[in-house]
C-alpha cells in the first residue's frame, strides 16, 4: 500500500511539473497577418521576413507526440499503438493512461527548446499523429484530444527563443507508408481510403485555419516518409502521391493561403521521380530524408538535380544516427548545395541523439515484456513483471527524460556544427 501511495504521489508531482500552457495561444488570434510576415520562397531559398536567405538548421521532437518503440529501448514493439497495447497490458489501461499525460507534460518542456535554441539550430520539426486531433483512442486520451494545447506550447516557447517550427504529421489516417513508423496495419491505406484522404484533407485544413496567423511556424509537412519500398504495387502507389498531395494543399488553401507546404518524397522521402508538377501552387518546397551511406556530394545527387529542375528548396528532414565524423561530412555537404537540416532525434534513450535518457532501474523488464510473446492470454499474464516494479520504472523513465536529467550528448551535437553549452 506505501509503494502505491509513494507512486501515486510520484505521478502528481511529475505532472505539475510538466508542460503548462501559456495563455496566449496561435489559435486565439484572429487578425490576418499580412503575406510578408511569413518565411516565403525565392527559387531555391528560404527567405526570412526580413528578406535574409534562411538555412535550415536544427533538429526533431521525435517520440513525443508519436511515440517509436526503439527510443525506449523496445525492438518488436515499434509503433504507438503497439506500444500502448503493451503497456495497458502490462500495468492496466488507467495507469498507462496517467503515464502518457506525464509522459507528454514532461517529455519534451520548454527547458528543452530553450536548449535546442542555444546550440545555435533555427528550427524544430515536431512530428505528431493525426490522433491528436481526433476523438479516437490516442496516448490515453479517447476524447477531447490534446494536439492544439501541445503544440501551441512549442509555438509560443519557439516564439519565445526565435525558432522556427515545421508541423509534420508522422502518422496519417490508415497510414502513409505501410510500416511501424505510420502507426497503420502494415500497409498504406491511406492511398486506396477515400474516407482516410478525406479526413486526412480536414485535419490540414482544421490545423491551417488554427495556426493560419502563426509566422513562427514555417511550414506544414504533409506525410512522413509515404509509400514504404516493401509492396508489389508500390509503383501504383506512388503514382497517387502528387494527386493526394494537390487536394491536401488545396484544403490548406481554404484556409491559409501564407504558410509553406513541403512535400516529402515516396520511399522514405528519397524518391522524387513521382512528381511531375510543381507549378499547382506558389508556395510549396520538398523535403527529403537519408540514413547511412557515403557522405558525399555524389549520393544525394539525384536530389539535387530534381530540386534544381523544379527550381524549389529542398530541406533534410531526418539524417543522423552515425558517426560523429560522418554527420559532420555531411552537414557540410548539403551546407555547400543549400539543403537545409534537422536531425533525428533530439532525445532518446541512451545516445545517438541532443540528449540520452538513462535506463531507469528495472527497465530490461520493460523490455523483456515488451518482446515477449503476448499473442495469447496466457502468455501475457506469463510474462508480466511485478507491478510496482514496472510502475515504479516508467515513472523513472519519465524523471529521467526531464532535461536536467538527461546526460547532454556534446560529441554529437558538436558533429552538426552546432555549439555545446
Amino acid at each position: 500500500m506505501k509503494k502505491n501511495l509513494y507512486l501515486i504521489i510520484m505521478l502528481l508531482l511529475v505532472s505539475c511539473t510538466g508542460c503548462q500552457q501559456d495563455a496566449t495561444t496561435a489559435g486565439t488570434d484572429t487578425t490576418d497577418m499580412p503575406p510578408e510576415a511569413f518565411m516565403r520562397i525565392s527559387g531555391t531559398d528560404l527567405i526570412t521576413p526580413k528578406g535574409q536567405k534562411f538555412f535550415i538548421k536544427g533538429t526533431n521532437l521525435g517520440n513525443w507526440l508519436n511515440p517509436e518503440g526503439y527510443m525506449f529501448g523496445f525492438s518488436k514493439t515499434n509503433s504507438p499503438g503497439r506500444i500502448n497495447q503493451m503497456l495497458c497490458e502490462m500495468v492496466g489501461p488507467d495507469f498507462t493512461a496517467e503515464f502518457w499525460k506525464s509522459f507528454k507534460d514532461n517529455y519534451i518542456t520548454r527547458d528543452d527548446v530553450q536548449f535546442i535554441a542555444g546550440t545555435g539550430a533555427n528550427t524544430i520539426r515536431l512530428p505528431f499523429h493525426y490522433k491528436l486531433f481526433t476523438d479516437e483512442d490516442y496516448m490515453g486520451l479517447t476524447a477531447n484530444q490534446d494536439g492544439f494545447a501541445r503544440i501551441d506550447s512549442v509555438v509560443n516557447w519557439c516564439r519565445e527563443t526565435g525558432l522556427y517550427l515545421i508541423l509534420d504529421m508522422h502518422d496519417a489516417p490508415g497510414g502513409q507508408t505501410g510500416d511501424n513508423i505510420d502507426d497503420s496495419y502494415g500497409y498504406p491505406w491511406l492511398f486506396e481510403s477515400e474516407a482516410s484522404q478525406q479526413q486526412f484533407c480536414n485535419i490540414w485544413k482544421k490545423i491551417a485555419t488554427y495556426y493560419k496567423n502563426e509566422p513562427v511556424i514555417l511550414g506544414y509537412e504533409l506525410a512522413n516518409e509515404p509509400i514504404a519500398p516493401y509492396f508489389s504495387n508500390m509503383e501504383e502507389l506512388n503514382a497517387k502521391l502528387e494527386p493526394l498531395y494537390k487536394r491536401a494543399v488545396s484544403a490548406i488553401r481554404e484556409a491559409d493561403t501564407n504558410h509553406i507546404i513541403l512535400l516529402g518524397g515516396a520511399q522514405w522521402n528519397g524518391n522524387f521521380r513521382p512528381f511531375t508538377d510543381s507549378t499547382f501552387d506558389d508556395k510549396i518546397m520538398y523535403t527529403c530524408h537519408r540514413y547511412g551511406g557515403e557522405a558525399t556530394k555524389a549520393a544525394i545527387q539525384e536530389i539535387i538535380d530534381f530540386r534544381d529542375r523544379v527550381n524549389l528548396p529542398m530541406y533534410m528532414g531526418e539524417i543522423g544516427h552515425n558517426t560523429a565524423a560522418w554527420q559532420n561530412a555531411f552537414c557540410h555537404v548539403m551546407q555547400e548545395n543549400n539543403i537545409g537540416w534537422t536531425f533525428w532525434p533530439y532525445k532518446k534513450i541512451d545516445d545517438s541523439s541532443f540528449a540520452g535518457i538513462k535506463a531507469p532501474k528495472n527497465w530490461d523488464r520493460i523490455i523483456a515484456f515488451s518482446e515477449a510473446p503476448r499473442s495469447t492470454y496466457q502468455e501475457i499474464r506469463e510474462a508480466r513483471p511485478n507491478q510496482e516494479e514496472a510502475k515504479a520504472a516508467l515513472m523513472e523513465f519519465i524523471e529521467n527524460s526531464r532535461l536536467q536529467n538527461c546526460i547532454i550528448q556534446n560529441e554529437y551535437i558538436r558533429s552538426l556544427s552546432l555549439k555545446t553549452q
